[in-house]
């Protein structure tokens, strides 16, 4: 995975990774009112297939859609890259500007310290 995905395509990679594979009606079908035009969501699909990030069977003459990068791993680069970029790459810089901002509790904390002392 070579490449940041815009937020329209990270949007149709949700909606995919949502579905599991399908043809670009399946896709259309859940994007919230108003729905884009069709040959945008086919545009999108097209860039995501040059990124490698989906690729498609052919079906008599509809593409059939699937993703090739799950959701946990594009999450996964996507964390450590926004860590990196904006916290020096240290996830302790990024866990203390969470809580600063309180949009993590000290029971949060606690859970999650839990939980890795758990997986030792």
């Amino acid at each position: 995975m070579k490449y940041q995905l815009t937020k329209a395509e990270e949007q149709t990679m949700h909606y995919l990774w949502k579905i599991g594979e399908g043809f670009l009606k399946d896709i259309l079908d859940q994007y919230p009112k108003p729905k884009p035009h069709s040959n945008t969501v086919s545009t999108i699909l097209k860039v995501l297939k040059d990124k490698s990030f989906v690729d498609y069977k052919v079906l008599g003459r509809q593409h059939k859609y699937f993703p090739l990068v799950s959701k946990e791993q594009y999450s996964g680069k996507s964390i450590k890259s926004f860590v990196k970029s904006y916290f020096q790459g240290s996830y302790t810089n990024a866990v203390s500007f969470l809580v600063e901002k309180n949009e993590i509790t000290v029971e949060d904390l606690e859970m999650l310290l839990n939980e890795l002392k758990q997986n030792d």
